[in-house]
C-alpha cells in the first residue's frame, strides 16, 4: 500500500494567486484556521494558508508540489523561454497558449444523427506555426470545406488520440443512466490518457470545460476509471486559449463529417447535422422505409426529436 505524503513550503504572491485561480472550482465548503481555501484533485488534498504556506497530502502529494515547484522557479528563474514569461506578466489566459500541451475536445453531442468523437492532440512550440499558418481555431468557426482540407494535414503532423461511440452504445449507456457529461467525461479520460502515456514531452493537459472539475472526477470515480489523468486544466472556450483543444476539435470534426457521408450513401439521403426540424423529417423517412428499430442505430434516442418523430 502506499503511503501517505505530506510536503509544506511557502510560494510567491504570484503564484499564491495562481493556486487561487486554478483550484478556485476544487476548494471544499470547510477551510482550517488561517487557511485561504482548503481543495481536493486527484485524491490530493491541497491547503494554502494566509502566510503563503502551502501544503500537499496524499499518495501523489509530491507529484502535485512539483508543479508548484516548478512554476515558481520559472518565474524565479531568467533563462525561462522569454515568449512564456512575456505573455505569462500581460495575460494569465493568453499564457496557456504558449505552453507544450495535450488538448482535447469534443463534436456529435448536439446532433441527433452521427456519432459522439472525441480527439486528444499535442501541439508544441515546434508544431505551433504549422497550425498557425492553417489558421486553425474551433471547428464551429471554420467551414466544412476547410475542415476537409486542414483536418489531414494535422492528423499527418501532430500527435493524436481520437475514439468514436456509436449511437448503438450511446443510447445503451443512456438507458443505463448515463448523462451526456458523464460520457464525455469517460471519454475526453480516455483519450488524454492514451496520448500521455505514449511517452511525449508537455507542459499542461487542457480540457475544454464542459462540467466543473469536481463533476468531472466524480464520474469518474463512480465507473471505478483507475486509468485516469489528474493533473488537467479546464478552460472555458479552450479552443480559443490553446491550439491543442481547436486542433483536437478539428479532426473531431473532420471525422464526424465522414461518418455522416457513410449514413448518407447507406440511406442514400442527406444525413443533417444538429437537431432541428430538418433533422425530424430525415428521420421519419428512415423509419417510413426501414423501420423504427434502425433509427435506434443512428440516432440518439433520448433527443426530443425521437418524440416529436413517433408522434408523427
Amino acid at each position: 500500500m502506499e503511503k501517505q505524503k505530506t510536503i509544506v513550503f511557502k510560494v510567491s504572491d504570484n503564484i499564491k494567486q495562481k493556486m487561487i485561480d486554478y483550484y478556485y472550482l476544487l476548494q471544499r465548503d470547510k477551510k482550517p484556521p488561517y487557511s485561504i481555501f482548503q481543495a481536493e484533485e486527484g485524491g490530493t488534498v491541497i491547503t494554502l494558508y494566509e502566510s503563503g504556506k502551502v501544503m500537499f497530502q496524499g499518495i501523489s502529494a509530491d507529484i502535485d508540489a512539483n508543479m508548484w515547484k516548478d512554476l515558481e522557479s520559472h518565474f524565479n528563474n531568467r533563462d525561462i523561454d522569454e515568449e512564456l514569461k512575456e505573455k505569462e506578466e500581460k495575460d494569465d489566459d493568453k499564457t496557456y497558449y504558449y505552453y507544450d500541451a495535450i488538448g482535447s475536445d469534443e463534436v456529435g453531442t448536439g446532433d441527433y444523427f452521427g456519432p459522439i468523437i472525441v480527439t486528444a492532440t499535442l501541439v508544441t512550440k515546434e508544431t505551433r506555426k504549422l497550425l498557425e499558418d492553417l489558421k486553425i481555431m474551433d471547428s464551429k468557426k471554420m467551414t466544412d470545406d476547410k475542415i476537409r482540407r486542414c483536418a489531414p494535414i494535422l492528423m499527418k503532423n501532430i500527435p493524436y488520440v481520437t475514439f468514436t461511440l456509436s449511437n448503438q452504445k450511446y443510447n445503451e449507456l443512456s438507458s443505463k443512466g448515463f448523462n451526456m457529461n458523464k460520457i464525455k467525461a469517460i471519454l475526453h479520460n480516455r483519450v488524454l490518457y492514451e496520448l500521455a502515456n505514449k511517452g511525449y514531452a508537455y507542459h499542461k493537459i487542457i480540457v475544454d470545460q464542459f462540467t466543473s472539475p469536481r463533476s468531472y472526477f466524480t464520474y469518474l470515480k463512480q465507473e471505478n476509471i483507475t486509468d485516469k489523468v489528474t493533473k488537467i486544466t479546464f478552460l472555458t472556450k479552450g479552443e480559443s486559449k490553446h491550439l491543442s483543444v481547436a486542433a483536437a476539435s478539428v479532426i473531431s470534426r473532420y471525422l464526424f463529417l465522414e461518418e455522416m457521408d457513410k449514413l448518407s450513401n447507406k440511406y442514400n439521403i442527406t444525413i443533417l447535422k444538429g437537431a432541428s426540424d430538418k433533422v425530424d423529417e430525415i428521420a421519419k423517412q428512415i423509419v417510413s422505409k426501414y423501420g423504427e428499430k434502425e433509427l435506434y442505430k443512428i440516432a440518439k434516442i433520448n433527443f426530443k426529436n425521437t418524440d416529436k418523430i413517433k408522434k408523427s
